[in-house]
């Protein structure tokens, strides 16, 4: 599990764990009670590329779909595919249900720390 308070995140509500040069990626706890019980979630494929700011997935609720933006470009090295039959696991522990792995990063999105995401929030 990742712990929230030390990754980075967006303002478009996903999570960025940096290792080494990979980054992992998933949703926020935030967007998760946002958006509710997901039922659906497309994945790319590894070995695709995604762009910082362009949208990587798409998250299926009972509410709504919405898009999963990159926070980074580079190339998809590791997808998480229990998500795609088990989406509610996103619900469940989204700061263990990361979606992407990436690697080759050309470029990332200016961050938030923990505290300033949470700002955003309120």
């Amino acid at each position: 599990m990742y712990d929230p308070k030390t990754l980075k995140y967006t303002k478009t509500h996903e999570w960025v764990s940096l290792e080494g040069d990979t980054a992992v990626i998933g949703i926020s706890d935030h967007a998760q009670q946002a958006l509710g019980d997901l039922v659906f979630l497309s994945l790319p494929e590894v070995g695709d590329t995604v762009t910082l700011g362009e949208q990587f997935s798409e998250v299926e609720s009972v509410k709504a779909v919405s898009e999963v933006y990159s926070p980074v470009t580079g190339v998809v090295s590791e997808v998480n595919s229990e998500l795609a039959d088990a989406p509610g696991k996103v619900n469940e522990a989204p700061y263990e249900a990361w979606f992407i792995k990436v690697k080759d990063i050309t470029d990332k999105a200016e961050f938030l720390t923990a505290e300033e995401y949470a700002k955003l929030e309120d």
